[in-house]
């Protein structure tokens, strides 16, 4: 059984602590001029987004978020809701997001949790991205959305089924069942946190900075047009081949963080 979560423990710990904690870091950039900040899809781990940082141009690090029951914070419980993973994140992250610029990227479940930290960072510190990337999900207000079967409440096996659906899970994975049980409790604590994440379309948009949408061409159809609410900067839609796990590909990876490259260094022009 793992031990609960303690608020307090956790706070207690030194900031360069939490940090460690919270977040990975594969290439410290102290001369970076901006930051990404990107936040796993469900059941995922930092290490794919960590390695972002060896590959992007060094004016941006790459910080990616760690969340509790996986990688080093294996020991960990689940978060059960998102306002659990929004206070961890932003309370970690606001001292460092004052210092320079900086953007956000999730992909599925991220994306959601991306949205939930991007909205509070503004509401309550008055700080926004330079540009939001939202990648495989629906706006969560949309009726694509609202309407999405739960998945987290599946037995085992029709979950298994669905899982190999979508595509991008490893065959060697759902070949071995002892792996299999580490790696599912953390794929369905992260769909139970989004399955029942709610929010209001914006009455007047939240943000000003750029949003980018990308999905796959091949993945479930989403409501990407309903992102547009949340800002009244500039709205893009990218689509590329593949499935739900389009941005494993290392061609669409390279086009991803091309992209990323180019409106964060433009960006970083407009900030200054």
């Amino acid at each position: 059984m793992r031990p609960l979560f303690s608020c307090k423990n956790f706070m207690n710990l030194p900031a360069v602590n939490r940090m460690e904690k919270v977040i990975s870091c594969f290439n410290k950039s102290p001369e970076a001029v901006a930051r990404l900040i990107c936040f796993p899809w469900a059941g995922g781990g930092s290490i794919h987004y960590a390695r972002w940082g060896n590959v992007l141009n060094c004016s941006i690090e790459v910080f990616a978020i760690k969340l509790p029951g996986r990688e080093t914070r294996v020991k960990e419980p689940f978060f059960e809701n998102m306002q659990q993973i929004v206070d961890e994140v932003v309370g970690v992250l606001l001292p460092v997001l004052k210092e320079k610029p900086f953007a956000l990227f999730g992909h599925s479940f991220g994306a959601f949790a991306c949205f939930a930290v991007a909205d509070a960072l503004k509401r309550l510190h008055n700080l926004e991205p330079v540009h939001i990337f939202l990648s495989g999900a629906s706006a969560p207000y949309s009726e694509t959305r609202i309407k999405t079967p739960k998945r987290s409440e599946l037995t085992d096996d029709d979950f298994l089924k669905w899982l190999v659906s979508i595509g991008g899970t490893p065959p060697e994975l759902l070949a071995n069942p002892e792996v299999l049980k580490l790696f599912l409790p953390a794929l369905k604590a992260d769909l139970h946190v989004v399955e029942n994440y709610r929010c209001h379309k914006p009455d007047i948009p939240l943000f000003s900075c750029p949003v980018t949408c990308f999905d796959g061409k091949a993945d479930i159809p989403h409501d990407l047009q309903a992102w547009k609410s949340i800002t009244s900067g500039d709205f893009t839609v990218r689509m590329l081949d593949g499935a739900h796990f389009y941005l494993k590909e290392s061609e669409n990876e390279k086009s991803i963080l091309d992209y990323i490259t180019k409106q964060v260094e433009t960006s970083e022009m407009d900030y200054l």
